[in-house]
C-alpha cells in the first residue's frame, strides 16, 4: 500500500461520516482514486497532496469509461468529502455542471420490477433469504433487510424502522397489509429471536458480503428492483389500477378524480419507501 491509499485509508477511518454503507463507498472509491492516481504517474502523493490536476484526470478518465451521471456524481461527492477533510474544500466546484456532469436521467414507464420466485431457494445463508424476503415484502433498501431487527421493528400493524438501518437517518413506518408479510415476519421472529438479521458473529459488512456473494451465487442481481415489486404492487392495492410502468394507464390518460388519486397513492408510497418528495415514485412506477 502506497502513502496516498495509507493517508487515505487513515483519513476514512478517523471521520465515520455517514452510514456503513456510505463509508464503505467512499473508501472504495478513494482506494480506487488513490491506485489511478499511481497509474497515472502520480506516485509521490499523500492524502493532503490533493489539487485541481489530480481531480481534472480522474473525473476525465471516469468520463471517458462512461460511467453514469449517477455514478460519477456518487464519486465526485465522496471526492469532495476528501478534500474538505484536507481543508480543501473549494478546490471541487459545489455545482456539477461546470464539470459537465449532466443531471442524473430517471427512465419512466419502464418496469424494473423483481421477485424473488423459485430463485430465493438457492440463497443457502437464511439470514440472507429473510432479507431478500423482507426486502420484497416491504420494499426495504438491502441495509435495512440486513440490520433489520424484528423484535423491534414489529408492531402489530406495521413495522418501524430505526434511523440506523435507514438511508439518510430517517425513521420510517412501513404498514402490514397482507398475509404475506406477516408470514415473514414470522419466520425473521423465529430466525433473528431477539436480534437482527445480522449473525451474532458477524459485523454488518461481513453480513453484506455475505448478502452480496449469495445472491451472485444464486444468479440474482438487481435486487433494488424488489423495491419497485413492491412499489408497484401498493400503486395497484391503493389507487385500484396498475401504474403505468406495469402497463397500467399514464398520466394524461387518467380522468380528474383518477389523478387525485394517482397522487394520494404516491404520496403513501414515497413515504413508505423512505423518499421524501412524492415526484421520485415515477422511477418505480412510471408516469
Amino acid at each position: 500500500m502506497d502513502d496516498l491509499a495509507y493517508t487515505l485509508r487513515v483519513l476514512c477511518q478517523r471521520n465515520r461520516d455517514g452510514s456503513h454503507a456510505i463509508q464503505a463507498d467512499r473508501l472504495r472509491t478513494l482506494t480506487l482514486a488513490s491506485r489511478q492516481l499511481r497509474d497515472a504517474g502520480f506516485r509521490q502523493m499523500r492524502a493532503g497532496s490533493l489539487k485541481g490536476k489530480h481531480v481534472q484526470m480522474l473525473l476525465r478518465r471516469w468520463q471517458d469509461k462512461g460511467l453514469s451521471a449517477g455514478t460519477l456524481k456518487n464519486r465526485l461527492a465522496h471526492l469532495r468529502w476528501w478534500a474538505e477533510k484536507v481543508g480543501k474544500a473549494g478546490l471541487i466546484p459545489a455545482d456539477n455542471a461546470c464539470l459537465a456532469i449532466p443531471d442524473r436521467r430517471f427512465v419512466t414507464n419502464e418496469d424494473k420490477a423483481r421477485e424473488l420466485g423459485d430463485s430465493v431457494a438457492r440463497i443457502g445463508d437464511p439470514y440472507v433469504r429473510l432479507s431478500l424476503e423482507l426486502q420484497q415484502a416491504f420494499g426495504l433498501r438491502r441495509e435495512e433487510a440486513i440490520k433489520f431487527q424484528p423484535s423491534y421493528a414489529d408492531q402489530g400493524d406495521r413495522i418501524v424502522l430505526k434511523g440506523s438501518w435507514t438511508k439518510g437517518g430517517r425513521p420510517r413506518e412501513v404498514p402490514i397489509t397482507t398475509p404475506e408479510q406477516r408470514a415473514v415476519l414470522d419466520q425473521a421472529h423465529r430466525l433473528a429471536g431477539a436480534g437482527s438479521l445480522i449473525p451474532a458473529h458477524k459485523t454488518y459488512i461481513q453480513q453484506r458480503h455475505t448478502y452480496d456473494g449469495q445472491c451472485k451465487a444464486a444468479g440474482l442481481s438487481h435486487m433494488h428492483g424488489l423495491r419497485h415489486h413492491y412499489a408497484q404492487a401498493r400503486y395497484q392495492a391503493l389507487a385500484g389500477w396498475k401504474a403505468p410502468a406495469a402497463g397500467g394507464p399514464v398520466a394524461r390518460g387518467l380522468t380528474a378524480a383518477q389523478r387525485l388519486q394517482d397522487s394520494l397513492a404516491r404520496q403513501t408510497i414515497s413515504r413508505e419507501l423512505g423518499h421524501e418528495r412524492p415526484e421520485i415514485t415515477a422511477v418505480y412506477l412510471g408516469r
